[in-house]
C-alpha cells in the first residue's frame, strides 16, 4: 500500500461551524501542512464564494488561499461546460455564487435547458420549488451540487438541498446530476490538483454518506472494494450525533 501524502477536509461541521473555527482545527492544519501532507479543503457549501470562503478561513486563523479549497459550484461550472456547453440555466440556490460560475448561462428564460439546485435555503419556497417542477415536466436536466440531507449550523441542524431534491426528483420522474460530493469527480479534482492518486489520500468529514462512504468508493476502475476501503479510508469525526434521531418504534 502507498504511503498516506495528502488529506481531504471538510469544512463545515470539520474546522468550521457556523464559520466560526471547531476548537484545535486551525492547530491540526497547520500541524498536517508542517508532516508535509498537502492539505485539500473540500465543501459543498454553496451560500458563498470561494474567494469569501479563503478570506474567511484566513482571517480565522487558518493558513489557506482559494487554490486550496474545492466547492460544489467550481466543480458544477466546470461539469456543465463539459456535458451542457452553452446551456441557458435557471439557478435556485441561496447566496449570490455567480462570481464561481464563470461561463455559465444564468437565465430567467421561463424555459431552461438545465435547472441547477445549490444550498437550501429561504429560496426554496412553494413558488420557486413549484416553477422548478414546471421546468423539469417541460424537459430540463437537472443538476445539483449536492445531495446532503442537512447541514451543522450553531442552531442545530438545518435541512439542505436533498430534502427538497428528492420529492422533485420523485414528481418529476427525473434523476438529478449530481456534481458536488459525493460525486466522484468532485474527489478526482481535488485528488488532481493535489497530483496524489487516490490511495495516497484520506478524506475527513462528518457525513458518513456524502464524505466517508463516498471517498470510500471513489479510486482507479478495477481496484477491489476491500481493497479500496483499505486503501482509501474515510475519516468520520464524532463530536455530537451528526443525524437525528430516528422516531422511535421504527427502524
Amino acid at each position: 500500500m502507498r504511503r498516506i501524502r495528502a488529506v481531504l477536509l471538510d469544512i463545515d461541521g470539520v474546522l468550521t461551524v457556523s464559520w466560526r473555527p471547531v476548537p484545535g482545527a486551525v492547530e491540526a492544519v497547520a500541524r498536517l501542512r508542517a508532516a508535509g501532507f498537502a492539505v485539500a479543503l473540500v465543501t459543498n457549501t454553496t451560500s458563498q464564494t470561494r474567494a469569501w470562503i479563503a478570506a474567511t478561513l484566513a482571517e480565522a486563523g487558518f493558513g489557506v488561499g482559494p487554490g486550496d479549497i474545492f466547492t460544489a459550484p467550481a466543480i458544477t461550472a466546470a461539469y456543465l461546460a463539459r456535458n451542457h456547453p452553452g446551456a441557458r440555466c435557471a439557478l435556485l440556490n441561496s447566496g449570490d455564487i455567480s462570481a464561481d460560475l464563470p461561463g455559465v448561462h444564468l437565465t430567467d428564460d421561463p424555459a431552461p435547458d438545465v435547472v441547477i439546485l445549490g444550498g437550501a435555503g429561504p429560496e426554496f419556497s412553494y413558488p420557486a420549488l413549484n416553477r422548478v417542477f414546471g421546468y423539469l415536466l417541460g424537459g430540463a436536466r437537472l443538476v445539483a451540487m449536492g445531495r446532503n440531507l442537512y447541514w451543522r449550523t450553531e442552531s442545530g441542524l438545518q435541512l439542505d438541498t436533498g430534502a427538497f431534491l428528492a420529492g422533485l426528483e420523485q414528481a418529476a420522474g427525473v434523476r438529478a446530476e449530481v456534481t458536488g460530493k459525493p460525486a466522484p469527480a468532485f474527489f478526482a479534482t481535488a485528488l488532481a490538483a493535489l497530483g496524489v492518486s487516490a490511495p495516497e489520500a484520506v478524506m475527513v468529514g462528518d457525513d458518513i454518506e456524502a464524505d466517508v462512504l463516498a471517498a470510500q468508493r471513489h479510486g482507479p476502475a478495477g481496484d477491489a472494494p476491500q481493497r479500496a476501503r483499505r486503501a482509501r479510508p474515510g475519516h468520520r469525526l464524532r463530536r455530537r450525533p451528526s443525524r437525528p434521531p430516528r422516531p422511535r418504534g421504527r427502524e
